[in-house]
């Protein structure tokens, strides 16, 4: 295993390299300590690693002026390499595992559990505040949205500062945002983009999101507010009970009723093996666009609004 190279050493200065943290992989990094003191923000992408606007979004924060920086900034740009070169979509090919259901990971455990236990011991731990760069894989499409672990009100605060119209509180477990939640660290999954597609537009509203985070933290002199506070929501997740062909009867952004039918799964020769259909209200906030499906594969992604009291 590599160790992180020296972080704070208290001089203006950009470090870019490859770190080794089990023996099978070696990811990129790149490290900005800024000619001030401050905070430390952490940043990974390529998680899953066809989500290619957080990627560029992650290697273009490397690019940060340290002299107009306060604090450090650790950027993990690609993290399931192998991946990356191969388009795999969500899992890592050394053993099709989905990193972001691997953790806390385990010492002894396969490559995405090992990786997960690095992360977990070694990096999480330096962060003031931790940004999980997502967005939709080449099945996926989506609006922009936030996750943060929920209930925990740091995360949720930093997920308004990022600025997107929607937060979803998560309760799930396994994934990046838990497990730096569970440490105490106020941590937001981004939700950016479509189809493994980038373009300029999507890659800069990540950026100015980072650019917010950086703002509220003091790390910059100058970010723009958010325009409004996010409309805060909880989400399900509708599986595919088959395998066959899907058909979706919704657009992102539709608004759902409670029993309203989702779309089907037919067989090759048109026979409808399942119908799904919404179990609460809401809207769509991410769906599968393939025509293939798989059981157990995420069809749908229903954002379900929060009640608030004044």
């Amino acid at each position: 295993m590599q160790n992180l190279p020296e972080l704070k050493t208290g001089r203006p200065r950009t470090e870019q390299g490859f770190l080794r943290p089990i023996p099978e992989i070696e990811i990129p990094f790149g490290l900005v300590e800024g000619a001030k003191p401050g905070p430390c923000i952490i940043v990974t992408a390529g998680v899953h690693a066809s989500e290619y606007c957080s990627i560029e979004a992650a290697v273009r924060l490397i690019r940060t002026d340290p002299q107009k920086l306060r604090g450090t900034l650790l950027v993990l740009p690609i993290l399931n390499v192998t991946g990356f070169r191969a388009r795999s979509i969500y899992v890592m090919p050394e053993d099709g595992n989905n990193l972001n259901r691997m953790f806390p990971g385990r010492p002894d455990g396969s490559v995405s559990e090992r990786l997960a236990h690095w992360l977990v011991t070694e990096v999480f731990p330096k962060a003031d505040a931790y940004l999980d760069l997502h967005g939709g894989d080449m099945s996926e499409s989506l609006t922009p949205f936030t996750i943060y672990p929920g209930g925990h009100a740091p995360s949720e605060a930093l997920a308004a500062v990022f600025g997107l119209p929607i937060a979803v509180g998560s309760q799930s477990r396994g994934n990046t945002i838990s497990a730096a939640g569970a440490l105490g660290i106020p941590s937001v999954l981004v939700e950016i983009g479509c189809n493994g597609l980038w373009n300029e537009a999507e890659v800069t509203a990540m950026m100015d999101g980072i650019g917010r985070v950086m703002g509220h933290m003091q790390m910059i002199e100058s970010a723009s507010t958010p325009a409004a506070a996010p409309r805060l929501m909880t989400m399900t997740v509708p599986l595919a009970p088959a395998s066959g062909l899907w058909y979706s009867a919704k657009r992102l952004s539709d608004p759902i009723a409670a029993g309203e039918k989702l779309g089907e799964i037919r067989d090759v020769f048109g026979t409808v093996l399942a119908t799904i259909v919404a179990e609460k209200p809401g809207e769509v906030l991410y769906q599968l666009t393939t025509l293939a499906v798989n059981a157990g594969e995420a069809l749908v992604g229903i954002g379900i609004p929060v009640e608030t009291t004044a």
